[in-house]
């Protein structure tokens, strides 16, 4: 098929190689504009645009799509299908309108489980036990178009949002591939708006670690934030990055030590339960496992976190 692909992070760029592998015409890659990154600013490309590149397909950055030189440039390209992952626009009616087969969206969510920006982290910090990908037919709504696949998968007891972020990439791109072999005989399933959540993107403000939750919330929270922005808490005045932590048995006020042991590591009480934190950082300073930064840093039992 003739397509115009839509696109801009990581999550994205195995659906655009996807869509080469399997031998389809990619007219043109629509991207955000390359943007400062680093201390340094640095102006860089998003990496949908640099594999386009690599593969010499015309890549365009629109500010906005509600322009009618955007749409008419858009038109002229004539794609049958519009492919959407990760975009990071709201496409407005005249655009979804123009591909005779519609604009097709890979969604990293059970739909309608999460809507929004931040679907495959939310999941984690819900605790969700499944999650998946979904291949819908976009509609003006946010996320709200009928689903026609989708691929479901458990999240691990372990699991980072990052390392799902990486399987359902993958995993996106092989149900991207199927939804358009199969495509005249998918009968589209409209959603349940009463089940959906939305997946607001995240920030740093909600990196900080409320101990009055329970152990397994804050361990949840922990994967969920991993690897951006990263959980945090404070020790004697000083911020600590939570990059890894665990559930354990333990009870006691919430925020207090527990136990600070080289050998056994940095036990944490909650709200319910307690928490093992496994690998930790000073803002600043290296990122350590627990036993590590405890043979350098004595921590007396009884010390409370988050003061």
């Amino acid at each position: 098929m003739r397509v115009v692909f839509m696109g801009t992070p990581d999550f994205a760029v195995p659906s655009l190689q996807a869509l080469l592998d399997a031998g389809h015409e990619v007219a043109a890659v629509y991207t955000q504009p390359d943007k400062p990154q680093g201390r340094k600013q640095i102006l860089t490309a998003p990496p949908v645009k640099e594999l386009a590149l690599q593969h010499n397909i015309p890549v365009y950055q629109p500010a906005i799509l509600k322009n009618e030189d955007e749409q008419a440039r858009l038109r002229e390209l004539a794609p049958e299908v519009i492919i959407v992952v990760a975009y990071g626009k709201l496409l407005p009616k005249a655009v979804l309108d123009i591909p005779p087969h519609g604009c097709i969206n890979v969604h990293g969510s059970l739909l309608p489980r999460w809507r929004g920006a931040a679907p495959i982290q939310w999941a984690v910090i819900a605790g969700d036990e499944k999650a998946g990908v979904t291949t819908m037919q976009m509609a003006e709504g946010l996320d709200t178009g009928d689903m026609l696949l989708t691929y479901e998968t458990p999240v691990g007891a372990r699991e980072t949002a990052g390392e799902l972020f990486d399987r359902l990439a993958q995993s996106g791109a092989e149900l991207l591939t199927e939804t358009l072999a199969k495509l005249p005989e998918i009968t589209p399933r409209p959603q349940n708006d009463a089940e959906s959540c939305y997946a607001h993107m995240l920030d740093k403000k909600m990196a900080v670690i409320d101990w009055s939750k329970s152990a397994h919330e804050i361990d949840c929270l922990v994967r969920g934030l991993n690897p951006w922005p990263i959980a945090l808490t404070s020790l004697a005045g000083e911020r600590i990055k939570v990059y890894a932590a665990e559930e354990t048995s333990g009870h006691g006020e919430p925020g207090t030590v527990l136990e600070a042991d080289p050998k056994k590591g940095l036990t944490v009480a909650c709200g319910e339960g307690a928490l093992r934190l496994t690998e930790i950082q000073l803002v600043g300073g290296k990122r350590l496992k627990a036993a590590d930064f405890l043979r350098g840093h004595a921590v007396e039992i009884g010390t409370k976190l988050g003061e």
